[in-house]
């Protein structure tokens, strides 16, 4: 398997399976979604396991996400990074509306510097491309904020192969974040992009949002190795590419052990072969 670290933005090494917050969040990724304090506890839980990458968004919530986040593991452990989203607006449940506009996204980006409680962010992804407002004029907005220390790195979320090529033209991309797990490669073109470039790949709903649980190639290997499909869909991530970052995201103690489980399933060559074929 490719190494369990990835560096992304060559300064921020993380491990590679990492974990995802908007399941944190009530029905239609609006609201909290039962006890603060067990979703506290997942957090904790996550970095006591070793899981260095925190993945959010302004939006998850709206808001409560990234406030449980710095309610759980602030002051930050040595080594934890946390990336977050900006560049959507939220109005009620599964109602998403982007906003590129300069100065929203400054304002944005400084409500996550609040609710996380940090003086920067390490990884921020535009969560969205406005496609009312120039490229140049969104990057740009991030980029004063890279260079006035409030942001580290810089990330895109769903974008085509020619919108990282025309932004990569712009300002340096530390990441991607596109829809991509087993049962869906569409974006594999984009990953390979990424590989040549050293670009991170955070793959949204790595488990296929529960699709992957009936697939019968990853139910047999999965029996073979006293493992679940969904450990057996995480770890052809991360056998996949070796930029690949899944985050998969729980509010469950018992599930979050589950996906962690999955760094340590060692997949072979045909087992890789046949998953490929799905």
């Amino acid at each position: 398997m490719a190494s369990e670290r990835f560096t992304i933005g060559g300064e921020l090494p993380v491990r590679r399976l990492g974990y995802g917050t908007v399941q944190l969040t009530g029905p239609g990724c609006w609201g909290p979604r039962g006890d603060t304090a067990d979703a506290v506890a997942v957090l904790r839980r996550a970095v006591d396991r070793g899981v260095t990458l925190i993945d959010t968004a302004d939006n998850y919530g709206p808001s409560i996400a990234e406030e449980l986040v710095a309610e759980a593991l602030h002051p930050y452990p040595d080594g934890v990074l946390v990336a977050t989203k900006g560049g959507v607006v939220r109005t009620g449940p599964d109602a998403w509306h982007i906003d590129g506009r300069p100065e929203r996204l400054r304002a944005m980006c400084e409500g996550s510097l609040r609710r996380l409680r940090r003086d920067t962010i390490d990884l921020y992804q535009l969560h969205r491309l406005d496609p009312h407002v120039p490229m140049a004029e969104q990057l740009g907005a991030l980029d004063e904020l890279r260079a006035e220390g409030k942001i580290r790195q810089l990330g895109l979320d769903s974008v085509t192969v020619e919108q990282l090529g025309a932004a990569r033209e712009l300002t340096t991309i530390a990441s991607v974040q596109n829809r991509y797990h087993l049962l869906d490669r569409a974006s594999e073109p984009l990953l390979r992009l990424c590989e040549a470039h050293g670009i991170a790949f955070l793959p949204w709903f790595p488990l296929g949002n529960g699709e992957l649980a009936a697939d019968p190639v990853c139910a047999e290997i999965a029996a073979a190795h006293g493992a679940t499909p969904a450990q057996i869909a995480l770890a052809w991530l991360l056998h996949h590419s070796p930029v690949l970052c899944p985050t998969p995201g729980t509010s469950s103690l018992v599930h979050l052990e589950e996906n962690l489980g999955a760094g340590a399933v060692r997949l072979s060559g045909a087992e890789l072969s046949r998953l490929d074929l799905r």
